[in-house]
């Protein structure tokens, strides 16, 4: 072999390696996705509601644990108004919505033109159980007690709960119902604006039953003012609650979770959601989310995106089941 020849095979090894070392670089590049401006936490309730403390505790640990390095907003945008925001950053890694089982019913049934598959599901945060409640002065002593009530005549007792027909409060009891072979659409449906109204009507002795999120009965229950017939939780809970028997127990098979998701915009890249899911990872582990995990009754379902898409995909056809059952299907 010449010297002209070595020259030129170590020219073209040289040049090949340098095209591999920014090949590489470039993916090393693609694959480390971080923020590089104010990240936005679009909550779709106003300040002060569960999830808006979902999203400032957010803010608080990723910030004060410095698993973000950019400063993080809260943008409160109550309604439809939050998911049309966010649907107008496609690709942007930079916006993030906190959204329940609500996402999937609004486009169900009929108020929202966004469903659930034109968004990016990052991850999944937290699920929260749904109690049935009555006054601690009820005639009703249990679950069956109550379900017999309704068996013989669905409208004869007052169901209240905030703060829409067709949410995860409606949901929890209209499959109970359901199961038993009581028709949902015939139950007495009260409706107030929020789960604090619906106790205070209960406890004055103006509806007959609760059915709201585990965590806004729990105090009430632990001093006697209300009785815990149900919950739907595919296992019994612990705590004030550890007495109270699931639906399923009662041979109604009702689980229903008013879960909390974060999403992003749609077209987000897989570099932006794994640092997203990473991120959300670090979070549920933390102390300060165990906590408040612990005293809102809710359980730690964290799901990375692929999980979050399939329990999605689940969660949508169970459902438009029930709401196509109570008439609420679009």
């Amino acid at each position: 072999m010449n010297m002209l020849t070595r020259t030129l095979l170590h020219l073209a090894a040289g040049l090949c390696a340098a095209a591999m070392l920014g090949t590489s670089s470039r993916a090393h590049a693609a694959a480390s996705w971080t923020p590089e401006r104010n990240v936005e936490i679009i909550v779709p309730t106003s300040p002060g509601s569960s999830q808006d403390a979902t999203a400032r505790l957010m803010q608080n640990v990723l910030q004060g644990r410095k698993l973000v390095s950019v400063p993080i907003t809260i943008v409160n945008r109550p309604g439809v108004v939050g998911t049309d925001y966010l649907l107008q950053r496609a690709g942007d890694g930079h916006y993030l919505y906190i959204g329940s089982a609500v996402v999937l019913t609004n486009h169900m049934t009929g108020k929202s033109a966004i469903d659930y598959i034109d968004l990016t599901a990052v991850a999944q945060l937290f699920g929260e159980y749904i109690a049935c409640v009555v006054n601690a002065n009820s005639a009703i002593k249990n679950g069956n007690e109550l379900l017999e009530r309704l068996k013989n005549d669905p409208a004869s007792l007052s169901i209240a709960f905030a703060t829409s027909r067709g949410n995860t409060n409606h949901v929890a009891i209209a499959q109970a119902a359901k199961a038993v072979g009581i028709d949902p659409k015939a139950l007495k449906i009260v409706l107030f604006k929020s789960g604090g109204e619906a106790m205070t009507a209960l406890l004055g002795g103006h509806v007959d039953v609760v059915s709201s999120a585990a965590g806004t009965v729990v105090d009430h229950l632990a001093v006697g003012r209300v009785r815990a017939l149900a919950i739907s939780s595919p296992q019994r809970m612990s705590g004030v609650l550890a007495s109270v028997p699931t639906w399923r127990e009662l041979g109604a098979d009702s689980v229903a979770s008013n879960w909390r998701n974060i999403f992003g915009p749609k077209g987000m890249t897989p570099e932006q959601i794994q640092y997203w899911e990473e991120r959300v990872a670090h979070l549920v582990e933390t102390d300060e989310w165990k906590r408040d995990l612990e005293k809102r009754f809710r359980a730690n379902t964290f799901m990375r995106s692929s999980e979050s898409r399939v329990f999605l995909h689940s969660e949508h056809k169970r459902l438009k089941d029930i709401l196509a059952d109570l008439g609420l299907a679009k």
